[in-house]
């Protein structure tokens, strides 16, 4: 019996695709299972903490663009490195976190701030959010102002939004850390009851590493909290079939 070509040429088609699909269940969660490892190592030396990377795309397919999770409180330099390594391991394509920031991919365009950091850093300018003394606890005073900041900020959702806590120079050090970081965490959850996600939230705390600009150290205008919005291109994982070279 004769064959049309073009229905030998959609068997063959079909056929090859076939064995890709078989071909990716063998493999694919081998790949995925020595590119964890490989990735566990990787993040281990970038000092990442916590940090665990996922080759499964949300189907159950294994992927070559891992999905990171944990390390929320560690600084965003830290994570960024985390994912740089991650992605610098062979075979490996484009990286994310899971809550869709701070991604790497060797060809990765630089993350750019945002209009709404504009925002809210002009509302800042006049008014200070303001704590009670040597406390965590955001003035009542304040609450308005954080109704204003936390406008500002949604037009921005999907964004990383970092807030950084700053004390002045008075006290010891560890303690200024520690006091930056936990009214950093305040104005994070002041903000959530306020609708914004925690899941592109970052609080972190310098004490008083960072003074303002021509200010003393020990100025107490050096108590302050500043946000940093940062844009990010959303990265679909892409399920992968066959692993490669090795």
């Amino acid at each position: 019996m004769h064959v049309r070509p073009s229905i030998a040429l959609f068997a063959g088609a079909l056929l090859v695709a076939s064995i890709g699909f078989v071909g990716g269940a063998v493999n694919g969660p081998e790949m995925a299972a020595r590119m964890a490892k490989d990735a566990d190592r990787a993040i281990t030396l970038s000092g990442a903490r916590g940090v665990r990377a996922d080759f499964y795309a949300a189907g159950g397919w294994a992927t070559r663009h891992p999905v990171l999770g944990g390390g929320k409180h560690l600084n965003d330099a830290t994570r960024a490195k985390a994912a740089r390594n991650v992605a610098a391991i062979p075979g490996v394509g484009g990286v994310r976190w899971a809550d869709g920031s701070i991604m790497a991919e060797h060809s990765a365009a630089p993350l750019k701030p945002m209009h709404c950091q504009d925002d809210v850093e002009a509302l800042l300018r006049a008014r200070t959010i303001r704590f009670e003394e040597s406390s965590s606890t955001i003035d009542p005073a304040s609450q308005e102002l954080l109704d204003e900041v936390a406008r500002a900020l949604r037009p921005c959702l999907g964004s990383i939004i970092a807030i950084t806590g700053h004390t002045d120079s008075t006290g010891t050090e560890p303690g200024n850390i520690q006091l930056s970081r936990v009214r950093a965490e305040a104005v994070e959850q002041a903000l959530i009851r306020r609708g914004i996600p925690n899941d592109g939230l970052r609080a972190r705390g310098v004490g008083s590493s960072l003074p303002v600009v021509g200010l003393d150290p020990a100025d107490p205008a050096n108590r302050r909290i500043d946000f940093s919005v940062i844009a990010t291109v959303p990265l679909a994982p892409t399920p992968v079939d066959t692993p490669g070279p090795r």
